[in-house]
């Protein structure tokens, strides 16, 4: 028989998310994101899924990419981190793949294709200090791209706290955005999920959208009650017992009881994605109750105190995060993001469709 621990993705509720967050996109266009596998979901079955929902995908380099490709998705896909190499830039001309440039090295390499490359994003560092051209260089940049006969132009940045609209970070970028695009005459994008969210970008032609898509909350953003958890984490009880107040559970007594109690084991740990550095009370459900974490996961199994949560035994379903506890919860307990929790999935736990 095999093991309890499971992986469910509900792709359903990514077609709902989708369709909630084209609410309030007004004129633009809906770019998935589905970089590092669909935040865990896995890219290829969730692209093929969503691709009559969407108008593009963005990825995070090109083997990404031809991945998709080789699933059979047809629909334009950016390459956020653009071409690594010349030999990236042929493929995305056999491929059909769009490109985001942000050296001019990058910018060399296309040259030599110009319109065999149907789409091209320029990407502006605005403030994020991580990939982009300075806005003093655009000019000569998109230049540069007609000349060659690149002519398919969208201007594109990054916020880094699209979350906190009123910092001055983000007053700086976005003030230093609109500048840019006053008098650019090709597509713009600027929004993720959080600016998509808060209507940062009004002329965005491309919004990009990811965390959101999968159900995530965004930290401090209030919590949009329609969006749907896609990935549900659960397993069964493998194993009970009754210790006495004073006795310690798991690796280093890092844990001790104070009272008698039943401890739960569960046939999941860091092995399968759950986080090592999940503090003692992190939330797991069982029962329709929410029982502590107590002790530290280790790579197989983790320890949760069930004393308070019924009749426990054998085999009794708990979920480790879903709907309740939301990821999210669970990330916060850890010292992390959900983002993280998403992506750091082994595939040792099986994964599973729902739709």
């Amino acid at each position: 028989m095999p093991r309890a621990t499971t992986v469910y993705i509900d792709l359903s509720a990514i077609g709902d998310n989708i369709a909630e967050l084209k609410s309030s996109l007004g004129d633009s266009r809906f770019m998935a994101v589905v970089k590092a596998d669909a935040y865990g979901h896995g890219a290829a079955t969730v692209a093929q899924y969503i691709e009559g929902m969407v108008d593009a995908f963005a990825v995070g380099f090109t083997e990404e990419a031809l991945e998709l490709r080789a699933a059979g998705v047809g629909k334009p896909i950016l390459i956020l981190e653009g071409p690594h190499s010349a030999a990236d830039v042929e493929l995305a001309t056999k491929e059909d793949l769009w490109l985001a440039l942000h050296n001019l090295s990058q910018v060399e390499w296309c040259l030599r294709y110009g319109s065999a490359l149907s789409h091209i994003w320029i990407k502006i560092d605005t403030g994020m200090h991580r990939l982009g051209f300075s806005p003093a260089q655009l000019p000569v940049v998109r230049q540069s791209l007609l000349d060659a006969g690149c002519s398919n132009l969208t201007l594109m940045s990054h916020l880094a706290a699209a979350e906190l609209p009123e910092s001055p970070l983000s007053k700086r970028q976005l003030n230093q955005w609109r500048e840019i695009v006053a008098d650019w005459p090709n597509g713009i994008s600027l929004c993720n999920s959080a600016a998509s969210r808060l209507g940062l970008a009004a002329k965005d032609n491309w919004a990009r959208l990811g965390y959101a898509m999968y159900g995530g909350l965004i930290k401090n953003m209030a919590s949009n009650s329609a969006l749907k958890p896609a990935m549900h984490f659960r397993t069964a009880v493998l194993a009970i017992r009754q210790i006495a107040a004073g006795e310690s559970v798991g690796y280093g007594g890092h844990w001790t009881a104070q009272r008698d109690s039943v401890i739960a084991t569960l046939p999941v740990g860091y092995g399968d994605g759950y986080p090592w550095s999940a503090r003692n009370g992190t939330p797991i459900e069982i029962n329709g109750r929410m029982a502590p974490l107590v002790g530290r996961v280790s790579m197989d199994m983790l320890t949760i105190d069930v004393t308070d949560c019924g009749a426990v035994e054998i085999g009794t379903p708990a979920v480790l995060w879903g709907q309740n506890p939301g990821i999210d919860e669970v990330a916060d307990a850890c010292g992390t993001i959900g983002y993280e929790l998403m992506t750091r999935m082994t595939g040792r736990a099986p994964r599973c469709y729902d739709i």
